[in-house]
């Protein structure tokens, strides 16, 4: 097998295609329909149409919280936090971003009339993410104070609309600084014909960090080391998989984090726990046979992990595909279907 460099996952991608804003109705997206060797344009409402009877769809019901939160410093000093975990308690892990960082112990007043604390640096003393704590429950402050955390590439400040579109209509599990983007495609309308139809739904949570947008910084791509995010495969989920494997069905993963939770219970046999897994091509998958994904930023870990899946070749032809054809690109863009391509047999060693 050929080895990957980083080079090899980059691609041009004309600004205009990065969509802005999601499409007017959730299920209004474009699906490019890339199973096999083809490329197949489609709406998102016939993805029903596209699965099998008996198939088991597999969702992350984590739910974005407005975890971005300004502040300002006794100097004046402008302060803003993207809480990536709350620990338990007033405690939370956070991003910072600030002109001079204060020192250990400094309380910082921030818009809505709250304060925070810093108390350290995580998960380490040289750790890259600060603790702070703050003077109330932070889910309740951020809900009341906090910001959308739209991705980089999604220029406009975050409102009303993005409050209620970047976010799935089956989340339940505060938690994410992110969105599970390739389920933001789902309205009831959709959920009902794939009932309708007999595929069946299960669902995992994995809490999306901030790290996702982190780039790939070493051309030799096995020197990049992971963000570490929680997850947890309930109990009637993992009982849904074993269902789905007596009937022989198939395991239909929504988005690029239901498969890092998938693929990371099956290897460590921890139902829940953090995850650091990296998915390159070469990755033997124990899980999933199919990937409705969105469509991912040129160098990163997610395009990896997509190309694994279904094949490097394959996807970048896609990805050109959808680029000529005028698809729109990451968070609230449009949406493809990939099969799993089964590595080849090895041969066999006739007995002498």
């Amino acid at each position: 097998m050929r080895s990957f460099s980083l080079g090899d996952f980059d691609f041009a991608l004309p600004p205009e295609l990065i969509a802005q804003h999601p499409a007017a109705e959730r299920s209004g997206s474009r699906l490019l329909d890339g199973r096999g060797d083809g490329a197949t344009d489609r709406g998102f409402r016939d993805l029903p149409a596209l699965l099998q009877p008996g198939d088991l769809l597999v969702f992350n019901d984590t739910q974005v919280v407005k975890a971005r939160l300004f502040g300002e410093k006794r100097t004046g000093g402008k302060l803003e936090l993207l809480v990536e975990r709350v620990l338990g308690g007033q405690e939370v892990v956070a991003h910072m971003k600030v002109s001079k960082r204060p020192p250990l112990g400094t309380t910082v007043r921030m818009h809505g009339g709250f304060t925070a604390t810093l108390l350290g640096r995580y998960p380490g003393e040289n750790g890259p993410l600060f603790r702070f704590g703050f003077s109330g429950d932070p889910y309740t402050l951020m809900e009341q104070h906090g910001h959308v955390p739209l991705p980089p590439y999604i220029t406009h400040a975050d409102t009303a609309e993005d409050a209620r579109r970047y976010q799935t209509v089956f989340a339940r599990n505060p938690g994410a600084v992110a969105a599970p983007t390739a389920a933001l495609h789902f309205d009831e309308q959709v959920l009902a014909e794939l009932e309708a139809r007999g595929i069946r739904r299960a669902s995992v949570t994995l809490h999306v960090g901030a790290g996702t947008f982190q780039p790939v910084k070493t051309e030799d791509i096995a020197q990049h080391r992971m963000h570490s995010e929680w997850y947890e495969v309930p109990e009637a989920t993992q009982q849904a998989i074993a269902d789905l494997r007596a009937r022989g069905g198939r395991l239909v993963a929504v988005g690029t984090t239901t498969v890092r939770t998938l693929e990371s219970w099956a290897r460590s046999g921890l139902a829940r726990g953090d995850t650091d897994i990296f998915i390159t091509p070469g990755f033997a998958f124990r899980q999933v046979d199919v990937l409705l994904t969105n469509f991912h930023l040129p160098k990163s870990t997610l395009l990896m992990l997509v190309s694994a899946l279904a094949g490097y070749e394959q996807v970048m032809a896609l990805y050109r595909h959808a680029i000529a054809q005028g698809y729109r690109f990451f968070s609230y863009g449009d949406a493809m279907l990939l099969e799993r391509r089964l590595a080849p047999a090895s041969p066999t060693i006739a007995a002498c």
